[in-house]
């Protein structure tokens, strides 16, 4: 790009932040504009669902880029006013206000929302994506003494419901799966963390459906699907997120559950469209599909790829990452390297009995190749492990480093 290139980025949580701190880092000398549909200045969101809802953390704890920051590097932020269509012949983004931004260069970075809870309540029912939604819930939590019903047992509901619970709150998770993200490491390691909820006290329904929610907040209904209904002062609906992509239907570029790109993740070949973050649907290379991943990790390392693409063109480098999210639920941290879910399980390496376990779960395919591990309070092996995902070492070397690894608390036989 040209020194007074205009690099404009459209979306302001971690992948927009992170590409425009690395377009800087990388050398881009030209104006970079961040466009943000909030008001609020760039916030990171894993603690909405944690540090943040409990109150540990302050909105200053949160936040990616002060106006200072944005300042010193050289990064102009226009927040309150969110893009609503990408005219790419004329290289310019319509924004609500009426005005128009143009650009050389654009990252579409407006991330995804909150699949919307499916019943219509006037108050009480809450989703955790946003700043707002998470004070909103904290409110509640803080206000009313009822009972909490979570749906949906993946990351953002198993946090809330920890998160809940800490409050002394009377908790009780409902997912039509057989066991909490279940979806991600299978039914046999998701029974260990059913019984990590059941020893802090939170019921759980897996296995059943809402069927409906009514009421008002601290007098709410939910009705299951075999006909039960539980009583709830407060609801949180975690059932999944849906990409923004919407104010790019008339743009021309493909989309298909989010912006498709190639593994360079651009948008258009002459290099002019980029996407990162929740948002991108682009082409990895070494597992041979278009994949779109809502993790922190994966915003934060494609950033990095993308300021590199545009920093320099001529030398273009793929993006094929290997995949890392994390949760801390009570006092466990769960790790996952990989893709555990398209392999099986082979071996658990430590244990699961105690009341904080330090273990490994150990994915390989039908040739023996490490596809993917899950860990509990185990950093180290999970850092090893997504080493040796990332070169496609076999199942069984991984299982020989992990069981040279000390084990520093107490646990049970290793079991298979």
């Amino acid at each position: 790009m040209e020194p007074s290139s205009t690099a404009v980025i459209v979306g302001s949580s971690v992948a927009g932040v992170r590409t425009a701190r690395a377009l800087r880092s990388q050398g881009f000398s030209g104006r970079i504009l961040i466009i943000g549909e909030e008001a609020e200045l760039p916030y990171d969101k894993p603690p909405l669902s944690k540090q943040f809802l409990t109150g540990v953390w302050d909105e200053d704890r949160v936040r990616l880029l002060t106006a200072d920051a944005a300042q010193t590097a050289g990064i102009e932020l226009r927040l309150g006013s969110p893009a609503i269509r990408l005219d790419i012949a004329s290289r310019t983004v319509l924004l609500a206000d009426g005005s128009s931004v143009p650009y050389d260069v654009l990252v579409i970075a407006t991330g995804a929302h909150a699949r919307p809870a499916p019943w219509p309540v006037e108050s009480g029912v809450h989703v955790v994506r946003t700043l707002d939604d998470s004070r909103r819930l904290a409110r509640d939590l803080h206000s009313m003494s009822g009972p909490v019903v979570v749906v949906g047992g993946g990351f953002i509901g198993a946090e809330v419901a920890a998160t809940a619970r800490a409050t002394g709150r009377d908790v009780t998770i409902v997912d039509p799966l057989h066991a909490p993200i279940g979806r991600i490491v299978g039914d046999e390691l998701g029974v260990m963390f059913t019984d990590l909820h059941h020893r802090h006290g939170v019921r759980t329904r897996f296995g059943d459906g809402v069927e409906a929610v009514d009421g008002v907040a601290g007098a709410l209904r939910v009705t299951l699907t075999n006909g039960k209904v539980l009583p709830a002062a407060t609801v949180i609906v975690g059932i999944g997120a849906v990409p923004n992509d919407s104010w790019l239907a008339s743009s021309g570029l493909l989309i298909d559950n989010g912006v498709v790109c190639d593994q360079f993740c651009r948008a258009v070949d002459d290099g002019r469209v980029f996407a990162v973050g929740d948002v991108t649907r682009w082409h990895h290379l070494r597992h041979g599909e278009d994949v779109r991943v809502e993790h922190w990790t994966n915003a934060a390392d494609q950033a990095a790829c993308v300021a590199h693409n545009i920093v320099h063109p001529d030398h273009l480098r793929p993006y094929t990452p290997t995949e890392y999210v994390w949760s801390d639920q009570y006092d466990w941290k769960i790790q996952i390297a990989g893709r555990p879910a398209r392999a099986a399980l082979l071996k658990i390496i430590g244990g699961l009995g105690c009341e904080k376990p330090r273990a490994a779960a150990v994915f390989g395919d039908k040739s023996g190749i490490l596809r993917g591990a899950v860990t509990v309070n185990w950093p180290k092996a999970l850092l090893m492990c997504r080493t040796m995902v990332g070169s496609e070492a076999t199942a069984a070397a991984a299982v020989e480093q992990l069981e040279l690894l000390p084990l520093t608390t107490a646990a049970a036989p290793s079991s298979t």
